[in-house]
Protein backbone atom coordinates (compact mmCIF):
# COMPACT_ATOMS: atom_id res chain seq x y z
CA UNK A 1 0.00 0.00 0.00
CA UNK A 2 2.64 2.66 1.00
CA UNK A 3 4.40 1.87 -2.62
CA UNK A 4 0.90 2.17 -4.39
CA UNK A 5 0.86 5.45 -2.72
CA UNK A 6 4.32 6.40 -3.32
CA UNK A 7 4.33 5.45 -7.05
CA UNK A 8 0.79 8.09 -6.92
CA UNK A 9 2.31 10.97 -5.59
CA UNK A 10 5.45 10.27 -7.66
CA UNK A 11 3.16 10.88 -10.69
CA UNK A 12 1.04 13.57 -9.15
CA UNK A 13 4.68 15.68 -8.95
CA UNK A 14 5.83 14.78 -12.45
CA UNK A 15 1.88 16.22 -13.63
CA UNK A 16 2.25 19.47 -11.66
CA UNK A 17 5.83 19.58 -12.57
CA UNK A 18 5.06 19.53 -16.18
CA UNK A 19 1.90 22.17 -15.53
CA UNK A 20 3.02 24.80 -13.67
CA UNK A 21 7.52 24.15 -13.57
CA UNK A 22 8.40 23.59 -17.49
CA UNK A 23 5.68 25.89 -19.06
CA UNK A 24 7.94 28.84 -17.13
CA UNK A 25 11.60 27.55 -17.95
CA UNK A 26 10.32 27.41 -21.36
CA UNK A 27 8.98 30.91 -21.52
CA UNK A 28 12.54 31.68 -20.91
CA UNK A 29 13.49 29.83 -23.78
CA UNK A 30 10.86 31.23 -25.96
CA UNK A 31 11.85 35.10 -25.30
CA UNK A 32 15.56 34.17 -25.85
CA UNK A 33 15.95 32.02 -28.26
CA UNK A 34 12.59 30.91 -30.40
CA UNK A 35 12.72 31.62 -33.96
CA UNK A 36 9.28 30.98 -34.81
CA UNK A 37 9.93 30.12 -38.82
CA UNK A 38 11.95 27.16 -37.82
CA UNK A 39 8.83 25.89 -36.70
CA UNK A 40 6.35 26.35 -39.86
CA UNK A 41 5.27 29.73 -37.96
CA UNK A 42 5.30 33.35 -39.03
CA UNK A 43 8.04 35.37 -37.30
CA UNK A 44 7.82 37.34 -34.49
CA UNK A 45 7.43 40.67 -36.25
CA UNK A 46 5.12 39.88 -38.02
CA UNK A 47 2.68 39.10 -35.61
CA UNK A 48 -1.00 41.13 -35.78
CA UNK A 49 -2.47 41.76 -32.80
CA UNK A 50 -5.39 44.03 -34.20
CA UNK A 51 -7.73 40.90 -35.12
CA UNK A 52 -8.23 37.39 -34.26
CA UNK A 53 -7.78 36.55 -38.19
CA UNK A 54 -7.77 37.90 -41.87
CA UNK A 55 -9.86 40.95 -43.13
CA UNK A 56 -12.92 39.71 -44.40
CA UNK A 57 -12.72 39.67 -48.57
CA UNK A 58 -13.07 42.96 -49.97
CA UNK A 59 -16.10 42.04 -51.89
CA UNK A 60 -18.00 41.27 -48.57
CA UNK A 61 -16.83 44.06 -47.39
CA UNK A 62 -18.16 46.55 -49.73
CA UNK A 63 -21.55 44.59 -50.07
CA UNK A 64 -21.99 45.05 -46.24
CA UNK A 65 -21.10 49.00 -46.27
CA UNK A 66 -23.62 49.15 -49.14
CA UNK A 67 -26.56 48.17 -47.33
CA UNK A 68 -25.40 49.87 -43.67
CA UNK A 69 -25.45 52.97 -45.97
CA UNK A 70 -28.38 52.37 -48.23
CA UNK A 71 -30.44 51.55 -44.35
CA UNK A 72 -29.14 55.43 -43.08
CA UNK A 73 -30.00 56.85 -46.09
CA UNK A 74 -33.59 55.37 -45.22
CA UNK A 75 -33.99 52.60 -47.85
CA UNK A 76 -34.40 49.22 -45.82
CA UNK A 77 -35.00 47.14 -49.73
CA UNK A 78 -31.15 46.87 -49.59
CA UNK A 79 -31.53 45.00 -46.13
CA UNK A 80 -34.31 42.80 -47.01
CA UNK A 81 -32.50 41.80 -50.09
CA UNK A 82 -29.30 41.06 -48.02
CA UNK A 83 -31.16 39.27 -45.65
CA UNK A 84 -33.16 36.87 -47.71
CA UNK A 85 -30.32 36.16 -49.99
CA UNK A 86 -29.13 33.84 -47.53
CA UNK A 87 -32.14 31.19 -48.12
CA UNK A 88 -32.23 28.75 -45.53
CA UNK A 89 -28.36 28.78 -44.40
CA UNK A 90 -30.03 29.90 -41.27
CA UNK A 91 -26.40 30.23 -39.51
CA UNK A 92 -25.97 32.61 -42.57
CA UNK A 93 -28.90 34.47 -41.76
CA UNK A 94 -28.70 35.04 -38.50
CA UNK A 95 -25.17 36.58 -38.98
CA UNK A 96 -26.63 38.96 -41.28
CA UNK A 97 -29.73 39.95 -38.74
CA UNK A 98 -26.81 40.36 -36.70
CA UNK A 99 -25.28 43.34 -39.02
CA UNK A 100 -28.28 44.43 -38.95
CA UNK A 101 -28.74 45.08 -35.88
CA UNK A 102 -24.82 46.46 -35.49
CA UNK A 103 -27.07 49.03 -38.32
CA UNK A 104 -29.67 49.88 -36.51
CA UNK A 105 -28.04 50.69 -33.32
CA UNK A 106 -26.87 53.57 -35.22
CA UNK A 107 -29.85 55.12 -36.26
CA UNK A 108 -33.37 52.70 -36.78
CA UNK A 109 -35.62 54.16 -38.70
CA UNK A 110 -35.09 52.39 -41.54
CA UNK A 111 -36.19 49.24 -39.45
CA UNK A 112 -39.14 51.28 -38.18
CA UNK A 113 -40.06 51.89 -42.06
CA UNK A 114 -39.54 48.31 -42.71
CA UNK A 115 -41.65 47.05 -40.43
CA UNK A 116 -45.06 49.71 -41.16
CA UNK A 117 -44.34 48.74 -45.22
CA UNK A 118 -44.30 44.65 -44.43
CA UNK A 119 -45.51 44.31 -41.14
CA UNK A 120 -46.01 40.62 -42.12
CA UNK A 121 -41.95 40.14 -42.97
CA UNK A 122 -40.69 37.83 -40.14
CA UNK A 123 -36.91 38.93 -40.22
CA UNK A 124 -37.83 42.51 -39.57
CA UNK A 125 -40.20 41.58 -36.96
CA UNK A 126 -36.87 39.11 -35.39
CA UNK A 127 -34.68 41.76 -35.93
CA UNK A 128 -36.80 44.30 -33.98
CA UNK A 129 -37.20 41.83 -31.23
CA UNK A 130 -33.76 41.29 -30.98
CA UNK A 131 -33.20 44.89 -30.63
CA UNK A 132 -35.45 44.86 -27.67
CA UNK A 133 -33.29 42.09 -25.86
CA UNK A 134 -29.90 43.79 -26.32
CA UNK A 135 -31.23 47.03 -25.59
CA UNK A 136 -32.62 45.47 -22.36
CA UNK A 137 -28.93 43.75 -21.91
CA UNK A 138 -27.04 47.41 -22.37
CA UNK A 139 -29.16 48.51 -19.14
CA UNK A 140 -27.79 45.59 -17.24
CA UNK A 141 -24.43 45.26 -18.21
CA UNK A 142 -21.92 42.29 -18.54
CA UNK A 143 -21.54 42.05 -14.63
CA UNK A 144 -21.99 39.47 -12.45
CA UNK A 145 -25.97 39.69 -10.73
CA UNK A 146 -24.47 41.11 -7.46
CA UNK A 147 -22.49 43.98 -9.76
CA UNK A 148 -25.95 45.15 -11.25
CA UNK A 149 -27.67 48.22 -9.41
CA UNK A 150 -30.84 47.21 -8.71
CA UNK A 151 -32.88 49.77 -10.41
CA UNK A 152 -31.60 48.77 -13.99
CA UNK A 153 -31.79 45.02 -13.18
CA UNK A 154 -35.88 46.26 -12.64
CA UNK A 155 -35.45 47.95 -15.62
CA UNK A 156 -33.75 44.47 -17.27
CA UNK A 157 -36.07 42.27 -16.30
CA UNK A 158 -39.27 43.87 -17.02
CA UNK A 159 -38.40 44.72 -21.10
CA UNK A 160 -37.41 40.83 -21.70
CA UNK A 161 -41.26 39.53 -21.52
CA UNK A 162 -42.32 42.20 -24.18
CA UNK A 163 -39.16 41.17 -26.27
CA UNK A 164 -40.13 37.55 -26.17
CA UNK A 165 -43.79 37.87 -26.71
CA UNK A 166 -42.61 40.13 -29.88
CA UNK A 167 -40.46 37.33 -31.25
CA UNK A 168 -43.46 34.55 -30.46
CA UNK A 169 -45.51 37.07 -32.79
CA UNK A 170 -42.43 36.87 -35.64
CA UNK A 171 -42.26 33.28 -35.46
CA UNK A 172 -45.72 33.14 -36.38
CA UNK A 173 -45.07 35.30 -39.25
CA UNK A 174 -42.85 32.57 -40.78
CA UNK A 175 -43.12 29.23 -38.48
CA UNK A 176 -40.13 27.35 -40.57
CA UNK A 177 -37.71 30.58 -39.80
CA UNK A 178 -35.53 29.61 -36.48
CA UNK A 179 -34.94 33.35 -35.66
CA UNK A 180 -37.25 33.91 -33.80
CA UNK A 181 -36.59 31.08 -31.70
CA UNK A 182 -33.05 32.37 -30.89
CA UNK A 183 -33.87 35.46 -30.07
CA UNK A 184 -36.66 33.63 -27.39
CA UNK A 185 -33.97 31.59 -25.96
CA UNK A 186 -31.52 34.58 -25.82
CA UNK A 187 -33.94 36.60 -23.93
CA UNK A 188 -34.98 33.26 -21.56
CA UNK A 189 -32.22 32.89 -19.02
CA UNK A 190 -32.77 37.34 -18.23
CA UNK A 191 -36.28 36.58 -18.20
CA UNK A 192 -35.62 34.35 -14.93
CA UNK A 193 -37.36 31.19 -17.21
CA UNK A 194 -37.38 27.80 -15.17
CA UNK A 195 -36.34 25.08 -16.81
CA UNK A 196 -39.55 24.04 -17.40
CA UNK A 197 -40.28 27.34 -19.42
CA UNK A 198 -36.58 27.26 -20.99
CA UNK A 199 -37.02 23.97 -22.74
CA UNK A 200 -40.07 24.08 -25.03
CA UNK A 201 -38.27 27.58 -26.27
CA UNK A 202 -35.22 24.98 -27.45
CA UNK A 203 -37.51 22.26 -28.64
CA UNK A 204 -38.87 24.82 -31.15
CA UNK A 205 -35.58 26.32 -32.37
CA UNK A 206 -33.43 22.95 -32.96
CA UNK A 207 -36.66 21.34 -34.67
CA UNK A 208 -35.89 24.43 -37.13
CA UNK A 209 -32.75 24.30 -37.17
CA UNK A 210 -30.56 21.43 -35.02
CA UNK A 211 -27.16 23.00 -35.17
CA UNK A 212 -27.58 26.71 -35.08
CA UNK A 213 -24.50 27.86 -33.46
CA UNK A 214 -25.65 31.22 -32.09
CA UNK A 215 -28.80 29.32 -30.69
CA UNK A 216 -26.38 26.89 -28.81
CA UNK A 217 -23.98 29.42 -27.50
CA UNK A 218 -27.07 31.12 -25.99
CA UNK A 219 -28.56 28.18 -24.51
CA UNK A 220 -25.06 27.54 -22.98
CA UNK A 221 -24.96 30.54 -21.38
CA UNK A 222 -28.70 29.43 -19.57
CA UNK A 223 -26.96 26.06 -18.47
CA UNK A 224 -23.58 27.70 -17.06
CA UNK A 225 -23.90 28.28 -13.63
CA UNK A 226 -24.04 31.35 -12.69
CA UNK A 227 -27.46 31.13 -14.44
CA UNK A 228 -29.83 28.06 -14.40
CA UNK A 229 -27.50 24.99 -14.74
CA UNK A 230 -24.37 23.81 -13.16
CA UNK A 231 -20.79 23.04 -14.51
CA UNK A 232 -21.81 19.56 -15.19
CA UNK A 233 -24.95 20.33 -17.35
CA UNK A 234 -22.90 22.83 -19.41
CA UNK A 235 -20.66 20.62 -20.22
CA UNK A 236 -22.13 17.86 -20.60
CA UNK A 237 -24.51 20.30 -23.16
CA UNK A 238 -21.42 21.14 -24.75
CA UNK A 239 -20.02 17.78 -25.20
CA UNK A 240 -23.35 16.95 -27.38
CA UNK A 241 -22.88 19.72 -29.53
CA UNK A 242 -19.51 18.25 -30.07
CA UNK A 243 -20.78 15.03 -30.90
CA UNK A 244 -23.55 16.09 -33.00
CA UNK A 245 -21.92 19.00 -35.03
CA UNK A 246 -22.20 18.41 -39.08
CA UNK A 247 -19.08 18.80 -41.42
CA UNK A 248 -18.66 22.15 -42.34
CA UNK A 249 -20.59 23.49 -39.17
CA UNK A 250 -18.18 24.90 -36.79
CA UNK A 251 -20.30 23.96 -33.73
CA UNK A 252 -17.77 21.89 -31.92
CA UNK A 253 -16.67 25.08 -30.92
CA UNK A 254 -19.16 25.77 -28.80
CA UNK A 255 -17.37 23.30 -26.39
CA UNK A 256 -14.46 25.53 -26.17
CA UNK A 257 -16.66 28.32 -24.87
CA UNK A 258 -17.98 26.05 -22.20
CA UNK A 259 -14.27 25.74 -20.96
CA UNK A 260 -13.96 29.60 -21.11
CA UNK A 261 -16.75 29.67 -18.93
CA UNK A 262 -14.76 27.55 -16.22
CA UNK A 263 -11.57 29.53 -16.82
CA UNK A 264 -12.76 32.86 -17.21
CA UNK A 265 -14.89 34.08 -13.30
CA UNK A 266 -13.71 35.75 -10.75
CA UNK A 267 -12.06 32.66 -9.28
CA UNK A 268 -11.21 30.17 -12.32
CA UNK A 269 -12.43 26.39 -11.86
CA UNK A 270 -10.08 23.68 -12.67
CA UNK A 271 -9.70 22.23 -15.49
CA UNK A 272 -8.40 18.65 -14.54
CA UNK A 273 -6.54 16.97 -17.98
CA UNK A 274 -9.11 13.80 -18.79
CA UNK A 275 -8.76 11.46 -21.01
CA UNK A 276 -12.40 12.59 -22.13
CA UNK A 277 -11.40 16.22 -22.15
CA UNK A 278 -8.72 15.66 -24.63
CA UNK A 279 -10.86 13.09 -26.55
CA UNK A 280 -13.44 16.07 -27.23
CA UNK A 281 -11.04 18.89 -27.50
CA UNK A 282 -9.27 16.13 -30.75
CA UNK A 283 -13.03 16.02 -32.21
CA UNK A 284 -13.26 19.74 -31.67
CA UNK A 285 -9.85 20.30 -33.95
CA UNK A 286 -10.80 17.01 -36.26
CA UNK A 287 -14.21 18.80 -37.01
CA UNK A 288 -12.81 22.53 -37.70
CA UNK A 289 -10.35 20.79 -40.49
CA UNK A 290 -14.22 20.55 -42.12
CA UNK A 291 -15.25 23.60 -41.57
CA UNK A 292 -14.72 26.61 -45.04
CA UNK A 293 -11.48 28.47 -43.98
CA UNK A 294 -13.42 31.99 -44.80
CA UNK A 295 -15.66 31.27 -41.99
CA UNK A 296 -15.29 33.91 -40.13
CA UNK A 297 -16.14 32.57 -36.47
CA UNK A 298 -13.50 30.18 -37.20
CA UNK A 299 -9.93 32.43 -36.40
CA UNK A 300 -11.35 33.47 -32.63
CA UNK A 301 -12.20 29.23 -32.19
CA UNK A 302 -8.90 28.46 -33.33
CA UNK A 303 -7.50 31.03 -30.63
CA UNK A 304 -9.56 29.11 -27.74
CA UNK A 305 -8.93 25.88 -29.40
CA UNK A 306 -4.94 26.15 -29.09
CA UNK A 307 -5.32 27.74 -25.93
CA UNK A 308 -6.72 24.77 -24.53
CA UNK A 309 -5.26 22.17 -26.42
CA UNK A 310 -1.85 23.93 -24.55
CA UNK A 311 -3.11 24.37 -20.81
CA UNK A 312 -4.64 20.08 -21.54
CA UNK A 313 -0.67 19.42 -22.61
CA UNK A 314 -1.30 18.56 -26.21
CA UNK A 315 1.75 20.39 -27.54
CA UNK A 316 1.67 18.98 -30.78
CA UNK A 317 -2.11 19.36 -31.72
CA UNK A 318 -1.47 22.90 -30.02
CA UNK A 319 1.67 23.74 -32.69
CA UNK A 320 -0.69 22.69 -35.58
CA UNK A 321 -3.64 24.94 -34.51
CA UNK A 322 -1.18 27.82 -34.19
CA UNK A 323 0.37 27.31 -38.07
CA UNK A 324 -3.29 27.47 -39.00
CA UNK A 325 -3.86 30.82 -37.24
CA UNK A 326 -0.90 32.20 -38.84
CA UNK A 327 0.47 36.29 -37.63
CA UNK A 328 -3.06 37.03 -35.94
CA UNK A 329 -3.34 37.40 -32.76
CA UNK A 330 -5.85 39.96 -31.71
CA UNK A 331 -8.17 36.65 -29.73
CA UNK A 332 -9.30 36.71 -26.65
CA UNK A 333 -6.98 34.44 -24.71
CA UNK A 334 -4.18 36.64 -25.18
CA UNK A 335 -5.30 39.95 -24.44
CA UNK A 336 -5.56 39.55 -20.88
CA UNK A 337 -1.79 40.59 -19.83
CA UNK A 338 -2.11 44.07 -22.01
CA UNK A 339 0.47 42.51 -24.22
CA UNK A 340 -1.74 40.27 -26.84
CA UNK A 341 1.96 39.69 -29.57
CA UNK A 342 3.95 38.63 -26.69
CA UNK A 343 1.36 36.26 -25.07
CA UNK A 344 0.37 34.80 -28.40
CA UNK A 345 4.34 34.52 -28.47
CA UNK A 346 4.92 33.17 -25.42
CA UNK A 347 1.82 30.40 -25.71
CA UNK A 348 3.13 29.10 -29.49
CA UNK A 349 6.75 29.01 -28.35
CA UNK A 350 5.63 26.34 -25.62
CA UNK A 351 4.03 24.28 -27.87
CA UNK A 352 6.82 23.79 -30.22
CA UNK A 353 9.34 23.53 -27.24
CA UNK A 354 7.12 21.22 -25.51
CA UNK A 355 5.90 19.13 -28.49
CA UNK A 356 9.59 18.09 -29.34
CA UNK A 357 9.22 19.08 -32.76
CA UNK A 358 12.88 19.33 -34.40
CA UNK A 359 13.35 23.04 -35.73
CA UNK A 360 13.93 22.84 -39.40
CA UNK A 361 17.66 23.81 -40.40
CA UNK A 362 16.13 25.85 -42.94
CA UNK A 363 13.41 28.27 -41.74
CA UNK A 364 10.43 28.86 -43.89
CA UNK A 365 10.04 32.41 -45.18
CA UNK A 366 6.91 34.25 -44.87
CA UNK A 367 5.43 37.04 -46.86
CA UNK A 368 4.11 40.14 -44.74
CA UNK A 369 0.29 39.18 -46.36
CA UNK A 370 0.13 35.69 -44.83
Amino acid sequence: MTVFLAAVFGVFLIVLYRLFVTPRRTAGWVREDFVASAYGLPPREQLDSRRPGPPPPAHRAEERQAVAEAAWAGDWKPAERYVLAAGEDWDERWARLELLQQVAREDDAWLDAWRVAEPGNCDAATLHASMMVHRAWEIRGSGFAHEVMTSDMNRFRAMLPAAIEEAREAAALDPANPGPWVVMVTAARGAQYSRGQFKPLWAGLVARAPHHYEGHWQALQYWCAKWFGSDRRMLRFAGQAVRKAPPGSPLAGIYLHALNELTDRPTPAALPVTPMRRNLLKQVATSFDQVTPDDERLPVLRHLLAHYLLRSMMYGPALEQFRLIGPWCGAHPWREDGNPAMAFEVARGTAAKLSRTRPSPTPQAYGIGR
